[in-house]
């Protein structure tokens, strides 16, 4: 069996891993914010000679940021106290400056906002707008599967191509499928341009399992689009009976909002493959639409210039809360700072609720999130399971009139980790709607209690799993 020290000698290994430990010790002081982390990362690197080092450099470092920093740009910022209002004169007027401050993008007002249901509802509305489409189409999808499901709109993506209309495809290069690809090769094989995001065959030139692209986004002509959480595959159309089936939430958007999300689609695309895109067919003018009551913002977090810019948005809403925070996630193992603020706005008399799923599609998960709401429900918080189907709607709602609706689940991965796609709405009717979805999906009340009464071998299993939260 080959042997490190045996083939370097122990001098050659011992300096090696000196080297190597002071060179991730000082790239941690350095690059590191979260002191349990440095710490954990400084700690491996000393006392596992070269192997902590090695998985320092594969697994801690950043270097997405730096690269997606060189390739997208620095979005220009407002000067200080340049703050652009739609007038609002209510306690959430704040929390609509904050957001600005946050995201460099302003509150639009005058747009229209559908909430779609599943694939059953929302697949035949997309395909009905890509079939309609004139000018230009993109389409970007974290899970693209070229099931019967998949195949409809890799159809109708062809066709629009062959008639004429300007097609974009950006799959990610995980969730697309690592290996192989069906709908890449299909697109690819009649000419549509398509792209997966951060992909390499070589296991060594993509080491990125958390970073992915997990935004849903497809535009129609400049003027529609569609956003969500709803991925492409036959599990999210319940009526076809499906083994595993997932209950998704998807949203239609029109109005002045619609630019800021095609932007999201043309940086991804830009960063993916070089190709800026520009110009009337994928940016008209656009308008108030008539009818239009939201006010929205895009809100996009990733590894690079958006770092946790969706956690601060929600940080905002819930210090600004002041009669009820309601949240639905499929997974449910956020950092401290949420936790804290979420436990905070119980104490001060606002009714918080959670609803999770009694069982997920990732079992780690759910242990990880037992380990963690303690403290959320030792405050007050009311902490709800609903059995399955497994819902893997994103929603939150504030007093009733400001809504939270993406891509971003309530996990470090998706703060920090994944490229998320989420939208801040001032919309009471859509509040309202989002908090009957949320109400219905209330089954089983978590105790602290039940959560106390876990067995020993329960407890240490579920803390274990708490202890991967960065990267779970």
């Amino acid at each position: 069996m080959f042997n490190v020290t045996s083939a370097l000698g122990p001098t050659a290994v011992s300096v090696a891993h000196l080297l190597l430990a002071v060179g991730v010790t000082i790239h941690v002081l350095l690059y590191k914010r979260e002191s349990s982390t440095s710490a954990a990362w400084i700690g491996l690197a000393w006392l596992a000679p070269i192997l902590g080092s090695v998985l320092y450099l594969l697994l801690g470092i950043n270097r997405v940021r730096r690269r997606a920093m060189s390739l997208r740009g620095q979005r220009p910022t407002d000067p200080v106290g340049s703050v652009i209002t739609t007038g609002r004169d209510d306690h959430l007027a704040l929390l609509e400056d904050a957001g600005h401050r946050i995201t460099n993008r302003p509150a639009e007002t005058g747009n229209t906002i559908s909430l779609l249901h599943n694939g059953d509802e929302a697949y035949p509305v997309m395909l009905a707008a890509i079939e309609e489409s004139t000018r230009s189409i993109v389409l970007s999808s974290y899970i693209f599967r070229a099931d019967a499901a998949g195949t409809k709109f890799i159809d109708a993506l062809i066709r629009a191509m062959k008639r004429g209309v300007e097609v974009r495809v950006l799959v990610d290069g995980i969730g697309g499928g690592y290996f192989v690809s069906r709908t890449h090769r299909q697109l690819r094989r009649a000419r549509v341009p398509v792209a997966r995001f951060m992909h390499s065959s070589l296991p060594w030139r993509m080491p990125f399992l958390n970073l992915r692209n997990h935004r849903k986004i497809l535009g129609i002509d400049g003027r529609i689009v569609f956003a969500g959480g709803l991925n492409i595959g036959g599990e999210n159309v319940t009526r076809d009976k499906p083994k595993h089936p997932v209950i998704d939430t998807h949203f239609r958007f029109e109005g002045p909002v619609v630019a800021q999300l095609l932007d999201v689609f043309v940086d991804d695309w830009s960063f993916t493959t070089g190709e800026q895109l520009a110009g009337a067919p994928w940016f008209p003018e656009l308008g108030p639409v008539e009818g239009g009551n939201s006010v929205a913002r895009v809100v996009t977090s990733g590894p690079d210039q958006d770092l946790e810019k969706i956690e601060f948005v929600i940080l905002e809403a819930v210090a600004c809360a002041r009669s009820s925070v309601r949240i639905m996630t499929p997974y449910f193992l956020p950092d401290d700072r949420i936790i804290t603020g979420l436990a905070l706005a119980a104490f001060r008399g606002v009714a918080v609720d959670v609803v999770l799923p009694e069982h997920s599609n990732h079992p780690t998960l759910d242990w990880g999130a037992r380990a963690h709401i303690g403290p959320l429900l030792a405050a007050g918080c009311r902490v709800w399971t609903h059995p399955a189907p497994f819902d893997h709607s994103k929603l939150m709602t504030i007093d009733d009139t400001w809504c939270l609706i993406g891509s971003s689940n309530w996990d470090v991965r998706s703060f920090r980790l994944n490229f998320e796609l989420d939208l801040e709405v001032y919309d009471r009717a859509l509040a309202q709607q989002i908090n009957a979805l949320i109400t219905a999906q209330q089954g089983s009340r978590l105790s602290a209690t039940q959560i106390n009464k876990r067995s020993l071998p329960i407890r240490l299993r579920d803390g274990a799993a708490r202890l991967m939260l960065p990267y779970l």
